[in-house]
């Protein structure tokens, strides 16, 4: 999620511009959320396939393999279940395989009609501290870390059963949701999986925080964060999922928060199921659990949430994905952006 308790902003500085090819394996870490979005400038040439904004819209790159053309799904069922981290309600996830151009899409299974919610960008509803998708009058939220786990692992289309409002956060990153798909195994079916590419650049802004979508011959995501607090600071980190394994350098990085805002946010609702258990927690002292999985694990688990929130296009684009200080918000605005230029083609 966003930020999910990472919601301090640091003071505005002129945001550093990263080397044009940093090291895959550098450290680094921070992140704050944004409010709102400012101009952009639109590209004027987008190569793209245009997507469906119904259940038929999930296509992806596949991080694990690059070189699979075919649309994939999972071998068989697997179940996670665990607390909401707003709600604090225990839910139970289902992931089944679905039939090729289904894409992913989440299904109410708790309500009587079991409508269906496409995870798709035209579906979002909110992103205050987290994603929510909404459709047909039902809604479901903190859909980031699945979302990203199922994009990176190659998993084009699958049916995702849930019995309450909120995914899981589980440990707060997307390692146990890597490990159960690993287990349940990904199958190819009979259709071409569609690619596109950017061809010129388009940023969302706003102040000193941006989100951007670049041309490159290869897949890349670099972000950067802020924060006054020493422990975090200011950080980079890019990865380039032809060189690293998912599983291995963007999975296992927990979502974190700030010690002085907890308070506030569990005041407004938020949180509630958020615990030493399933997030880093950052005071002016240090962490108050360690130990980091990576010297940098806040900024990884940003960049994990950014996966998470352009698979919503289906077809993530091959571009380099560069964020600064960004949010859900702002991912998603980018997104909507993509889409509505895709749509345009």
């Amino acid at each position: 999620m966003n930020g999910e308790l990472e919601t301090a902003i640091a003071p505005s500085i002129a945001p550093p511009i990263p080397p044009r090819s940093p090291d895959p394996l550098a450290i680094d870490s921070a992140s704050q959320n944004s409010q709102g979005v400012g101009n952009s400038e639109i590209p004027s040439s987008l190569e793209a396939t245009s997507l469906s904004p119904g259940l038929a819209s999930s296509f992806s790159i596949s991080f694990a393999n690059p070189s699979q053309t075919q649309q994939q799904t999972l071998a068989q069922a697997f179940v996670q279940s665990g607390v909401g981290l707003h709600s604090g309600q225990p839910t139970q996830v289902r992931v089944l395989p679905a039939e090729v151009g289904q894409g992913r899409y989440f299904v109410r299974v708790d309500l009587p009609e079991k409508p269906a919610i496409a995870a798709h960008i035209t579906q979002v509803s909110q992103t205050t501290l987290s994603t929510e998708l909404s459709q047909h009058g039902t809604s479901v939220r903190t859909v980031e870390h699945l979302l990203a786990a199922l994009t990176a692992m190659g998993v084009d289309n699958a049916r995702i059963e849930i019995d309450g409002s909120e995914v899981p956060l589980l440990d707060g990153s997307a390692l146990e949701w890597v490990k159960a798909i690993a287990q349940a195994g990904i199958v190819p079916q009979p259709s071409d999986r569609p690619l596109s590419r950017i061809t010129e650049p388009l940023w969302i802004t706003h102040n000193d925080s941006f989100v951007a979508a670049l041309p490159s011959p290869h897949m890349q995501f670099t972000y950067g964060i802020d924060f006054d607090l020493p422990a975090i600071g200011n950080q980079w980190h890019s990865w380039f999922p032809l060189r690293e394994a998912f599983e291995v350098a963007i999975a296992p990085a927990r979502t974190f928060g700030l010690a002085h805002q907890i308070e506030q946010l569990q005041q407004m609702g938020l949180i509630k199921g958020g615990s030493l258990e399933n997030a880093l927690v950052c005071g002016e002292t240090g962490w108050l659990n360690p130990p980091l999985r990576f010297s940098n694990e806040p900024v990884r688990h940003k960049l994990l949430d950014l996966i998470g929130d352009v698979s919503l296009l289906g077809n993530i684009p091959v571009a380099h994905w560069l964020a600064y200080k960004a949010s859900h918000q702002l991912h998603t605005q980018l997104a909507q952006r993509l889409y509505e230029k895709m749509q345009a083609v």
